[in-house]
């Protein structure tokens, strides 16, 4: 599967449950979201300046996209009305079929824009790694059945390598009749 196949299959709307584990700080966090994926055109003027902040003039990727996310969490001193929501632009450079870049405008781990490095293995799972200045994040993200995807992250300190936190969500596409 290529990186553009793989982000097609992704395009809808889904429900995601996810458990974050912090082992820095022995707390277990529960995560209920809603989650966008769409394409955008490459003349989209965010995709534009997200190109030139990045100086990549090629007009020859796949199409760029973005996810938008709106998630309530259980977190102690998080209320649980209050709501975080946010988007990030991707816009995918393979280098071959199984791996490449994806430029972020914003992060997973962090909210900032970050060029991650991707391989998607034989079973059509992508595994995205981020470097931040002080974390290093693993992505694993796999597709089930064409209606159901398993996510799973791993955050580790860039130092001492030390696993930070884990996560794990299942994300089910919202069907519409």
């Amino acid at each position: 599967m290529s990186i553009e196949e793989f982000f097609l299959k992704s395009v809808g709307e889904w429900k995601s449950m996810r458990s974050g584990h912090s082992l820095a700080f022995q707390e277990f966090e529960e995560i209920r979201s809603k989650i966008k994926i769409s394409c955008l055109k490459g003349n989209d003027p965010r995709v534009v300046k997200l190109m030139r902040e990045n100086h990549i003039t090629s007009q020859d990727f796949p199409n760029p996209y973005l996810i938008s996310w709106e998630a309530k969490s259980d977190w102690d001193g998080y209320s649980s009305q209050e709501k975080s929501s946010g988007e990030s632009l991707l816009i995918p450079l393979a280098s071959s079929n199984s791996d490449g870049q994806i430029i972020r405008s914003h992060g997973y781990s962090e909210p900032l824009q970050i060029i991650s490095t991707y391989k998607i293995i034989n079973d059509g799972t992508l595994i995205i790694y981020s470097e931040y200045n002080k974390i290093i994040t693993e992505e694993r993200i796999w597709f089930i059945s064409d209606n159901l995807r398993s996510r799973s992250s791993v955050t580790r300190s860039s130092d001492s390598k030390a696993i930070l936190q884990t996560s794990y969500a299942s994300e089910v596409r919202c069907i519409n009749n």
